[in-house]
């Protein structure tokens, strides 16, 4: 991973609906995990990346980023007492580490050291996640979620802090107006990447009339606005994240389906993640141009555990440079497993051995990510 900061990220108004814990089914059983933290296997490159062109950058992508109370009770045990979330990412380090840019969706506002901390249905998590995010290689959060305003406009001043001391670059929410209308570009291999994100909602919280740049509510003007002062700040490349969708849903919506139409035929926006959804949507090319339009939970504990809420994808996108400028030239998609354990672990699924659960989740994984035809593929497939 590399990465220069140029600024922060522009920000707007709003309120919306839910984060509810459905029922569900039980917990699995264990999957036979590789060893833990400090054994975790090494792998060959994945074989359709092994040979680069000779101006690229590769960008990969986690999904959510839910800290509910079990994960804390966990990360206590790791840490013999102290919170080390650093056991639970650690098997998908390697992939997420071996990129030259990683983006994070960091769904719920962080605290400082004494908390308090909480869960649904108002999420208030340790400063110990950003730690683990940064050591997974993790080098930006997006912030903008229905749960940005848990908090208030404390929580997102903490939530901010608690990454910047952490090392980990973040857009969708500001703690200024001036932070707010300062593009956030990276320095990524040679190209300069914008990176924008905005969310559908707030759970019913509103913005402050006095603070209106407080988060990013998600419209497509509101978007491509953004984007393009990130590309006029000299951006060669925009990154979308958007927090939308239905909940527990893996089919995504008309308005998805169009928002990521228009966002794309603009030449402002290059590359679309989704998030919200808690279970993996599919991928979709529209002239060349991606969306992802939901990655799943990257991890969460809900109460009642439904199988699909554990599986999730990273998104791996690799950006050439070509007579027409940047594109995506390759695409894959890596299935990851919350393992409830105990231990809780999140796994990468390419890198351990058969299993039930594992079959089960590749095979509903790849049914959902290639159900709009995309040319995409999953290493190992």
């Amino acid at each position: 991973m590399r990465r220069v900061v140029a600024a922060a990220a522009v920000v707007l108004v709003g309120a919306l609906a839910g984060c509810s814990d459905p029922p569900g089914e039980p917990p699995s059983r264990p999957l036979p995990l590789p060893d833990e933290v400090s054994g975790l296997p090494s792998r060959q490159p994945f074989p359709s990346w092994t040979t680069q062109p000779p101006t690229s950058f590769t960008v990969v992508a986690g999904g959510d980023v839910l800290i509910h109370p079990e994960l804390t009770d966990q990360a206590v045990a790791d840490g013999g007492g102290a919170r080390d979330y650093r056991p639970l990412f650690a098997g998908i380090k390697q992939v997420v580490s071996a990129a030259d840019l990683a983006i994070c969706h960091l769904e719920v506002p962080l605290a400082g050291p004494d908390g308090p901390f909480t869960g649904w249905p108002a999420f208030n998590s340790p400063p110990e996640v950003a730690v683990a995010l940064a050591e997974t290689g993790y080098d930006a959060c997006s912030t903008a979620s229905n749960h940005t305003l848990d908090r208030g406009p404390a929580g997102v001043r903490s939530t901010l802090d608690v990454l910047d001391a952490a090392g980990i670059e973040h857009t969708g929410s500001a703690r200024t107006e001036a932070e707010a209308a300062t593009p956030r570009v990276l320095e990524v291999s040679g190209a300069r990447v914008g990176h924008v994100s905005f969310t559908f909602g707030f759970n019913g919280f509103r913005v402050p009339a006095a603070t209106p740049w407080l988060a990013n509510q998600l419209e497509v003007d509101d978007v491509l606005a953004a984007a393009r002062v990130a590309k006029e700040a000299g951006a060669d490349v925009v990154i979308a994240s958007l927090h939308w969708g239905n909940e527990y849903e893996s089919r995504p919506t008309a308005q998805q389906r169009s928002m990521a139409r228009t966002l794309l035929a603009d030449d402002a926006v290059d590359l679309i993640i989704g998030h919200q959804a808690k279970v993996v949507q599919p991928f979709e090319s529209f002239d060349g141009e991606w969306v992802a339009y939901g990655l799943g939970n990257q991890v969460a504990r809900h109460a009642q555990p439904r199988g699909t809420t554990e599986e999730g994808v990273i998104g791996r996108f690799r950006f050439a440079r070509g007579g027409d400028g940047w594109r995506v030239d390759l695409v894959e998609y890596v299935p990851t497993l919350i393992d409830l354990g105990p231990p809780i672990r999140l796994v990468d699924l390419t890198a351990i051995g058969d299993s039930e659960r594992r079959a089960t989740a590749l095979r509903r994984v790849d049914d959902v990510v290639l159900s709009l035809d995309a040319p995409l593929r999953r290493p190992g497939a």
